[in-house]
């Protein structure tokens, strides 16, 4: 059964028009305190993921439940279809199973608080946060086991239940929450600077609907959507064929042995009686893995990663909502990687979630290659480093890693970026000060970004020092599968991870592993991959490339991938360079629209050599489970 909205006051919104400086007010005012509510996330939580990286997500929506300012699109409407109860002024929800609401949230440790706001006893907006929780207890310290079968070794799922029930905090419910989390001191301070960020964005709702009134706030809203859902037309109309284009790409392996695993999407428009749609049809996907790699993909979170993507390739001036979602059918196979079956593990579900962005370019693009992105940093890649010090106190730390943005139409991709705009590093200065370890090492690694007209970011390498022994995991992912490149750009170079010993001895080590012992001394080298290139290397500018060797970003061995020689004095030879590059082009011929580099076979040939680790088993299923060929 749906929801029950509970209100006092049941008169009908009016639909007023709307002045332009009205509509761009409250538009702003939205944006505003979407920016409040991650000031006053920041401030109020402890963990390093949220506090210090930002690893949470806003949300505004309408009196409907439609997203009207926000990032991962709005999950209250599924949410109040399947909520069997009330929701009234005073309540509050708290949600964290991702099976509950239709992958809304993708894995447990994101925990989601919704605020319904009301005024004078009408339900006017909704307010929304959720943030990566850093323990949620499970099997291991951090509670994402990427060689968990089941989202019950996960740790604590949370379905939707009321923390506030008219105003009055479940305080039970919390204590039995807080009881199954390795940290919960850090566990509930995070939990607060949700609700409080929820309650910040709810004041400055109410405090438009106050100013303005409530049918001015409700028709700016569908001014608002229907704003962006004309503009989405026009954009789809433009840019997206009838005929159907895909386009696939790997996830290197499920940390268990088999991989890789691949997501297929096909797209195409169709311009029936009902009106014009975009289909975004997943199947060819593989199916879901018994490990923790797959991704319960939402339909709107596709619909709204494909829009971003849309707006801002063709027009970012536009802020994107909800307003678009009757344009696109997503179609998602179930028993897939994308849509796994109750009780498949969920929580390594990053590389998946990240892997539909180098999908959604390699689709857009094949039409318009002048619009191509390539591949990028596509993932966020996961440190976990616990155990109990010299003092007796127990520590544990969760980061999220950072590596290179792909070459871009407009310039070169960031280096030692992360894949979410949003997010931000956490300083050195912070871990060394509260885990046991030191920074050795915090830098770009030059080459790592494809060659082109345009170079892929670098991945950076982030030396750890451990001070105290203890457990580490990695999740990490294209170390298998190159980050691809696109209009005669290379692919950039592969994550790599090395651990040392005091001795000097190194051994490579696998980019998704759990539970892996460290001493006190041992150095984690933690080099993540580099963005593919875009355009031809061989029309970048020479001097730049000379500048960038100076600059760290690029070797003088490197800098003949741009058939760039570089003299003794560090200047260009200029006889040389134009000889090296006639050379390639006659060597090489005309460039192609993606590089892929070498096929899965020769990729599992050479895997040993090139990376040091075995390749990945090819998975095949039976009944969704998978057994070696």
């Amino acid at each position: 059964m749906p929801a029950t909205i509970i209100q006092t006051n049941t008169t009908p919104f009016q639909t007023v028009a709307i002045d332009p400086v009205s509509l761009d007010i409250i538009e702003n005012a939205l944006r505003n305190a979407r920016i409040e509510m991650d000031a006053t996330l920041v401030r109020t939580a402890m963990s390093p993921g949220i506090r210090e990286q930002g690893d949470a997500f806003p949300l505004i929506a309408d009196h409907k439940g439609r997203m009207i300012v926000g990032q991962f699109g709005s999950y209250i409407g599924p949410f109040l279809d399947g909520y069997d109860g009330t929701v009234e002024d005073g309540d509050m929800i708290l949600l964290s199973d991702p099976y509950s609401v239709g992958g809304a949230v993708s894995h447990c440790n994101d925990w989601l608080v919704l605020l319904p706001v009301f005024k004078d006893g009408r339900l006017i907006a909704y307010t929304s946060m959720f943030g990566h929780q850093s323990d949620i207890g499970g099997k291991v310290p951090g509670s994402m086991p990427i060689d968990a079968t089941s989202i019950f070794q996960e740790g604590v799922r949370i379905p939707p239940v009321k923390i506030y029930s008219k105003g009055v905090y479940n305080t039970d419910l919390i204590a039995l929450i807080m009881h199954q989390v390795r940290t919960p001191d850090w566990c509930k301070a995070d939990l607060n600077a949700l609700i409080a960020s929820c309650r910040v964005a709810a004041r400055r709702v109410v405090e438009m609907a106050e100013r303005f009134g409530e049918d001015v706030l409700v028709s700016a809203c569908e001014e608002l959507l229907a704003r962006n859902h004309k503009a989405m037309k026009q954009l789809i109309a433009t840019a997206i064929s009838q005929e159907p284009v895909s386009f696939e790409d790997y996830i290197c392996d499920d940390g268990m042995g088999y991989g890789p695993y691949k997501i297929k999407c096909t797209m195409w428009r169709e311009d029936g009686p009902d009106g014009m749609r975009v289909v975004l049809d997943f199947d060819g996907t593989d199916p879901q893995s018994q490990a923790s790699i797959n991704f319960f993909l939402n339909e709107n979170m596709m619909r709204m990663f494909f829009g971003i993507y849309m707006i801002m390739i063709f027009d970012p001036q536009i802020l994107f909502n909800d307003g678009y979602y009757d344009l696109i059918d997503v179609r998602i196979p179930e028993g897939s990687l994308l849509k796994p079956r109750f009780p498949a593990a969920l929580s390594g579900r990053t590389h998946a979630l990240g892997r539909m962005f180098d999908i959604l370019g390699g689709l857009l693009g094949q039409k318009t290659p002048e619009f191509l992105t390539a591949a990028g940093f596509s993932s966020s890649p996961h440190l976990f480093y616990s155990g109990t010090d010299s003092k007796g106190e127990y520590f544990q730390l969760f980061q999220i890693g950072f590596g290179g943005i792909p070459g871009r139409p407009m310039g070169d991709g960031p280096d030692g970026h992360s894949l979410f705009p949003n997010f931000t590093n956490v300083p050195n200065e912070f871990l060394e000060r509260y885990f046991p370890l030191v920074i050795e090492r915090y830098e770009t690694v030059p080459d790592s970004g494809g060659a082109g007209l345009h170079r892929g970011g670098n991945g950076i390498c982030m030396s750890y020092r451990f001070l105290e022994s203890g457990h580490i995991a990695i999740h990490d992912d294209r170390w298998f599968v190159p980050p691809w490149g696109v209009n005669g750009g290379k692919s950039g170079a592969r994550a790599r991870k090395i651990l040392e010993k005091p001795d000097g001895s190194q051994t490579i080590v696998g980019n998704k592993v759990e539970d892996m012992p460290v001493e006190a001394g041992d150095v984690l080298h933690y080099i993540t991959w580099g963005g593919g290139g875009w355009g031809d290397p061989l029309e970048r500018d020479p001097q730049l490339v000379a500048r960038e060797i100076t600059q760290g970003l690029v070797t003088a061995a490197g800098a003949r991938d741009y058939g760039v020689v570089i003299a003794p004095d560090g200047s260009v030879d200029t006889p040389a360079t134009e000889q090296l590059r006639a050379a390639i082009r006659t060597a090489r011929g005309d460039t192609a629209v993606f590089d892929f580099g070498p096929d899965i076979e020769t990729l599992r040939a050479n895997c040993l050599a090139e990376t040091g680790l075995p390749a990945p088993i090819q998975p095949r299923w039976t009944h969704h489970a998978i057994a070696a060929e």
